[in-house]
């Protein structure tokens, strides 16, 4: 069967050389995909058990024994294959580890029912229960993510298996769920299944699975809640305690979806959820759609999301709470949230080509993403706060899920597959194509093969970002009779001050060259056989404030250069870091340390240490006048914190005070 691209410029044609993420890119082969296999097979004695593989073994009949781990365990190993995938498309085909992925597709295959069902906790431990809790089951969820993954398998092999596979259960679905008599009326507790479906649409031009992708966006919220209708059913069995006296608020299930206006519930789930229906809104031409989604990212990223683009504030039910409550040392801001944000935006910057929703795109794949993962490639964040204090990061209390080391693997352990198949598709976000022209909306090191108005071109980005602002694109025609033709549209970023923009045709300059910009983007008509765009832009550090509604971040200062939030780190200051203040007029000094992180620009200004001085352990409270010492602090960039000593404190919003001389 002949299946179209899913993606707007094949990953195979985007060739990434860029000495900020390469790092942690480099790895994903290398590090990162061999030690994920080891953990999902329990080979690793000092890491948490996986028993992923062997669920499906048992699942298969190939094993014995009892299923174990989360009710979606089988998501680790989707998004292992299909961190595979992206990394095939991204660095070529690998004969041994398509070996390995070919050999987990036939285990899978075997362990599938042979109407299409896949799920190996039902398979193993409720075979009498399928599809009677969605709320909490996760069925769905876990066939979105089998759907991603074979999708992103057959783009990068050619190879059928793992697709017919999720067809299978995708035509399952088909005749599950809808509005028609006798079908299912429900939709997932956890959303994803609909980003899935919509990439299989895509890939086969089968448009049932487009349908029932608006099928369960649509009936989301409509009518008697779902989710506490089937509490009321005699089959119905408890999964998750914490899901007692269930919120609908928290599965983005509490009214229409179209009615929505405000971020609510668990944050992955909502931006898995506003992905689909950016995706359906461009597939539909749905106006009002797209109306809600304009209205949702607004509300995040404007008043429930960090400065570091994380979201999710609240450490229970890992859900966003209100407007402007965004705590710094107890916030949950799973790394998993801060990659669908980014998917989110993506998506809302291809339906409406307006470049500013890169913006924070840009924030979160720069900053929490890479948090999230350690720079050997074998640690992991789940939760990102903003400031913390190791000490009071005890179990049994608010701060329990705050962590000051990278964890090497989670009983629950969504994020370390979820960030490397975000690290392996880091293409997607660079590029986009539209009918005349190209978007370049990441200034990442890198070159693509595309076409612009059915003339095939190269580009190259060679950028310095995040250090520097200098950037420098050529488009070339391939064919060497061909003149370009269409349009490039550079976005250009917030924090790029005194922007300057030369075009050169056939490497000469275009004389009185003028340029405007129009959602963000530059849009320049290409010329000649060649042509050559330079930005230079000024990208000093910086100190910034938070709106004052933000009541955490009341009287600090936080710090940025370009797309990048810096931290202090204890081993680079001293301890009990709450205790010291800046004046935000203070000159930052800027230093390239070739020696730490592989390379990093290093932050040094003057500020103000709390003194100590006249206080004992007897005294807790007292009349006491502040006095201050002056001390040197050295910033980070918020992304490599806990990289180099553990159980260290680290702190992004610092308390700022002027009066001090």
């Amino acid at each position: 069967m002949k299946y179209k691209a899913n993606s707007t410029i094949p990953l195979s044609d985007i060739k990434i050389n860029d000495g900020y993420f390469n790092k942690y890119r480099d790895l994903v082969g290398k590090v990162i995909i061999p030690y994920q296999w080891d953990v999902l097979n329990d080979r690793l004695e000092d890491v948490e058990t996986s028993h992923c593989i062997e669920n499906f073994k048992i699942a298969a009949g190939l094993s014995n024994g009892s299923f174990q781990g989360a009710v979606f365990q089988d998501t680790d190993l989707a998004k292992w294959l299909e961190a595979v995938g992206f990394y095939l498309s991204s660095y070529g085909r690998d004969e041994k580890l398509e070996k390995l992925a070919d050999d987990a597709i036939d285990l899978i295959e075997k362990a599938q029912q042979p109407d299409g069902y896949l799920d190996t906790y039902f398979i193993i431990c409720a075979p009498d229960k399928k599809w009677k809790n969605l709320q909490e089951g996760h069925e769905l969820y876990t066939a979105g993510h089998m759907m991603e993954a074979a999708v992103a398998y057959y783009e990068a092999t050619g190879k059928e298996k793992f697709l017919n596979v999720v067809r299978k259960l995708a035509d399952l679905l088909v005749k599950t769920f809808g509005d028609e008599d006798g079908k299912c009326k429900g939709y997932p507790g956890h959303p994803e299944v609909e980003v899935g479906l919509i990439k299989l649409y895509r890939i086969t031009g089968e448009k049932k699975y487009l349908e029932l992708a608006r099928f369960f966006v649509n009936a989301r919220g409509v009518g008697e809640n779902y989710f506490l209708e089937e509490e009321k059913k005699a089959d119905f069995e408890r999964i998750f305690p914490d899901f007692n006296d269930y919120d609908p608020a928290y599965s983005q299930s509490h009214k229409p979806v179209r009615e929505q206006k405000t971020a609510e519930g668990h944050a992955v789930r909502a931006v898995y959820l506003y992905s689909a229906m950016a995706d359906l809104a461009a597939e539909y031409g749905d106006d009002e759609l797209t109306e809600c989604c304009i209205n949702l990212w607004d509300n995040i990223v404007h008043k429930r999301m960090y400065i570091t683009g994380s979201i999710g504030s609240s450490g229970f039910l890992e859900r966003f709470t209100t407007d402007y409550d965004l705590p710094n040392d107890c916030n949950y801001s799973e790394s998993c949230a801060s990659i669908g944000l980014a998917m989110f935006g993506k998506r809302m910057a291809e339906l409406t080509h307006d470049a500013t929703y890169f913006d924070d795109v840009e924030r979160a794949l720069y900053n929490t993403v890479l948090s999230g993962i350690a720079m050997d490639g074998k640690g992991f964040f789940y939760v990102n706060p903003l400031e913390v204090w190791p000490d009071a990061c005890m179990e049994h209390t608010s701060r329990a899920h705050v962590k000051s080391e990278r964890q090497k693997w989670f009983g629950v352990a969504c994020c370390p597959p979820n960030i490397a198949r975000t690290l392996a598709s880091l293409g997607q976000y660079i590029f986009c194509s539209r009918e005349d022209g190209i978007d370049i909306n990441l200034f990442i090191s890198s070159e693509t093969k595309a076409t612009i108005c059915d003339k095939p071109v190269i580009i190259r980005i060679d950028s310095r970002i995040p250090w520097e602002g200098d950037v420098k694109i050529q488009i070339e025609s391939i064919d060497e009779n061909d003149e370009l033709a269409g349009e490039i549209y550079i976005r250009v970023p917030y924090y790029a001050e005194n922007c300057v923009v030369g075009m050169k045709a056939d490497n000469m300059d275009i004389d009185g060259a003028e340029y405007e910009i129009s959602h963000g983007y530059i849009p320049l008509t290409l010329k000649g056989k060649s042509y050559t765009v330079t930005m230079k832009f000024d990208m000093k550090a910086s100190f910034v404030h938070a709106n004052p509604l933000v009541r955490a971040d009341s009287g600090k200062v936080a710090i940025m250069k370009g797309p990048l939030v810096y931290c202090l780190e204890e081993q680079d200051n001293f301890e009990n870091l709450a205790s010291v203040f800046i004046k935000s007029d203070a000159e930052i000094g800027e230093e390239f340390d070739t020696s730490t992180f592989g390379g990093s620009a290093k932050l040094s200004f003057d500020g103000f240490k709390l003194s100590e001085e006249g206080w004992d352990s007897r005294t807790l409270y007292g009349k006491r006048s502040p006095h201050f010492d002056k001390v040197k602090l050295t910033a980070i960039p918020y992304a490599y914190w806990g990289n180099r000593q553990h159980n260290r404190e680290m702190i992004v919003w610092i308390k700022e005070i002027n009066h001090i001389v």
